[in-house]
């Protein structure tokens, strides 16, 4: 490797330190653009759903399964932990078509449409920002319709949903400073670097090195998951706060966009809840309730609507927005010519490379894992209480998938934690006592939901609608994917248990742990958690989910003295 080889690597070093980037959503309407349209996804009717019918057939593949690794090592011949996701779940691939065919799957395909479209806008324009127009809202919807609709039909665990994560997005603005600082073009780099990562990531499924994650813990998952949903709910009150304090905004704008937020987020909570209630019959109830979030939206729409069709311009709140035609932001050519880069850099790309590999690596892993919680009743292609089936192979989508949207400039996309929780849960059947008894498991959801983004990319119609959601309506559905995925967190039953009067307050799975102690445990998870929301503010924030990796080591120094092994044993059961 050459001096300039070496002379890239000290910078990347040095610019992974040094970068600051701002991650909050911005939804300012591009330069040329166009209002996206919802289109209703072609799922049939209700029925009596079919996914009891396959119980058999995920039996007998799961007996099939020659692997008794209850505790596998952490790395395995090569393919064959991809041949084991696969082995076991394509003899369901037809049994994931016909069980996604039923009313609840369309009400969360039309849920997760705004879910998944709105974030994608909204990094866009981050995206935009951090890169000067070299990658930007066109490329960010592009690549989470083309990688999410690939992913739903080749994925071992269809119910993640992928998308762009604000580490990704950090990391690529430090890459883009470090292309300007070295004198390199910056789309050849990044495709290098891409390039590099899907190589590494490959290496890492073959291999089945995901088995990793069995390090983490619940301690782990419980921090993890509510970081992402404090980050959910903050950046919807950051977005609404701005509308008040904007200087082209008004104070009329901003109390009708709070109004908006709200009334969108407590009519999908209501509506979500209606499942728990004694109010009409079941079958009301049901389908009332897993429409909610959608009932939400359109709620907020019709408040909107009316408030500009009664008081005009000084009532119009901005909407969604996207450019008009299927072209590159900048209008360069979609495939990037990585052969303009000099060849020292080529090699040199490597060093980047392995940072952007940790960002995917765990963001991948540690969300898949919360997918396959055992709480969830997931029986298709795993084996009873394991949360490592389907990683590796869907590990090997990603880097696939990695390699490909660097070849064109498009943003790299990994599991989406609230999405992929607010999926499963979307997707969830309840017992008459409101008990989770079981999760649809299937691949069309996720096949229609990108399907409808890919329509809003490349044809005139569909946008036209959206016009019609303004972005305090998606303010409000963020605030909703927040704290929905909050309930059956027990670090968040625990910080509520804080401040209740334990001789009355019901009874919980670690109730026999000295109150002392759940004290303790729960203050060193906050802790945490404030640790890597200062770590994601700071001028190091790129290197954040090698904290959440450090949380492992962490969990099991506490056992050595912190606090006993017996109650750790409880309070940290998977």
């Amino acid at each position: 490797m050459s001096i300039k080889s070496f002379r890239l690597a000290a910078a990347s070093a040095v610019l992974l330190l040094s970068a600051s980037p701002s991650w909050s959503f911005s939804f300012a309407p591009a330069t040329t653009t166009r209002h996206h349209a919802l289109a209703r996804p072609a799922l049939m009717k209700a029925g009596p759903s079919s996914h009891r019918t396959s119980s058999l057939s995920m039996s007998t593949v799961a007996a099939d399964a020659t692997d008794d690794d209850k505790d596998p090592p952490l790395f395995e011949s090569l393919f064959k932990g991809i041949r084991r996701d696969y082995k076991m779940r394509l003899p369901l691939y037809g049994s994931d078509v016909t069980d996604g065919l039923n009313t609840q799957c369309l009400a969360a395909t039309c849920f997760l449409f705004f879910a998944c479209l709105a974030p994608a806008i909204g990094f866009g324009s981050l995206f935009g920002l951090a890169t000067n127009g070299a990658i930007g809202t066109m490329e960010m919807v592009s690549s989470t319709a083309m990688c999410g609709l690939i992913y739903a039909l080749t994925s071992a665990q269809p119910l993640t949903i992928i998308g762009s994560t604000g580490p990704v997005l950090a990391f690529v603005a430090t890459l883009f400073k470090l292309a300007e600082k070295m004198n390199l073009p910056f789309l050849p780099l990044y495709a290098w670097t891409g390039i590099w990562t899907s190589g590494i990531l490959l290496v890492s499924s073959v291999t089945s090195a995901s088995n990793l994650v069995k390090y983490l813990t619940r301690f782990t998952d419980e921090i993890f998951s509510t970081l992402i949903s404090f980050i959910f709910v903050v950046e919807a009150a950051q977005n609404i706060g701005r509308s008040f304090t904007n200087p082209a905004s008004s104070f009329t704008k901003g109390l009708l966009t709070l109004i908006v937020a709200v009334s969108t987020y407590f009519t999908a909570t209501v509506f979500k809840g209606l499942r728990n209630t004694v109010y009409f019959n079941k079958s009301i109830r049901k389908n009332v309730s897993n429409f909610g979030p959608t009932i939400g939206v359109v709620a907020g729409a019709l408040i909107a609507r009316w408030a500009r069709l009664s008081h005009g311009a000084m009532a119009t709140l901005p909407a969604l927005s996207i450019p008009a035609t299927f072209a590159t932001t900048s209008g360069r050519p979609w495939m990037i010519p990585i052969f303009d880069l000099p060849v020292w850099a080529r090699w040199g790309a490597f060093l980047p490379a392995l940072m952007a590999t940790v960002l995917l690596f765990l963001d991948q892993n540690i969300t898949v894992r919360l997918v396959n919680n055992p709480n969830y009743k997931m029986e298709k292609g795993r084996r009873k209480g394991n949360m490592l089936d389907g990683m590796h192979a869907d590990m090997l989508i990603i880097s696939i998938l990695t390699f490909f949207t660097s070849l064109v400039g498009l943003p790299w996309l990994v599991a989406a934690t609230v999405r992929s929780i607010s999926h499963v849960r979307a997707l969830s059947i309840f017992d008459s006592a409101g008990k989770l008894k079981s999760t649809i498991e299937q691949r069309i959801t996720g096949l229609s939901i990108h399907s409808l983004i890919g329509a809003c990319v490349l044809f005139d119609k569909p946008r036209a609608v959206l016009t019609q959601i303004p972005t305090p309506v998606l303010m409000g559905l963020f605030m909703f994917l927040g704290t929905s995925a909050l309930p059956g967190n027990e670090m968040w039953e625990r910080i509520k248990g804080l401040f209740m009067d334990s001789k009355i307050a019901p009874k919980e799975r670690w109730s026999t742990v000295p109150k002392k102690v759940t004290v303790l445990f729960t203050a060193i998870q906050i802790a945490c958690l404030g640790a890597m929301v200062y770590v994601k503010e700071s001028p190091i924030g790129v290197l954040f989910p090698v904290v959440i990796a450090l949380l492992a080591p962490l969990r099991f120094a506490l056992e050595k003295g912190v606090v006993k092994k017996e109650y750790i044993d409880i309070l940290d059961e998977d």
